[in-house]
């Protein structure tokens, strides 16, 4: 076909428009509730069907709105958050954890300095403390006894 068969240029024809995807609707808990009220006040016949053409939404989302209100459900009002669910224990257990690697690396520390200074008080001379084990006491004990 030519330009002068369809009356269009090529140019025209090859053209092609972008629909944007529409983004499904997220509305806050407190339009929600205010929603509820306003059609909770509605008392005349067709008053309910013109809040909800005016503010765009249906009648089956106003009732599932209804249904989380009796239940108390505010989280239903407000949203859910997504991903895994943080339990506490598992948070507990985690702090704990890391605190007992902490501690470790520090018990680590203090027994490679004490293993250093029994070799340098062995190297210089030094008589070192023994412990007794009955009780647990660290005092240095003579050679005569």
């Amino acid at each position: 076909m030519s330009q002068a068969q369809n009356g269009k240029s090529e140019e025209e024809g090859t053209q092609t428009e972008v629909v944007v995807k529409a983004k499904r609707r997220q509305h806050p808990a407190e339009y929600k509730l205010r929603i509820l009220r306003e059609v909770d006040e509605c008392k005349g016949k067709g008053e309910v069907g013109a809040l909800l053409r005016r503010e765009g939404l249906y009648s089956s989302l106003v009732s599932k709105w209804r249904e989380q209100r009796e239940h108390g459900s505010l989280t239903g009002l407000s949203g859910h958050r997504r991903g895994p669910k943080v339990d506490a224990n598992a948070v507990e257990l985690a702090r704990l954890q890391r605190e007992n690697k902490q501690l470790q690396e520090k018990l680590e520390r203090a027994e490679l300095i004490i293993d250093v200074q029994k070799k340098v008080a062995r190297l210089l001379g030094v008589p070192l403390a023994d412990s007794d084990p009955s009780t647990g006491s660290g005092q240095r004990l003579s050679k005569d006894s």
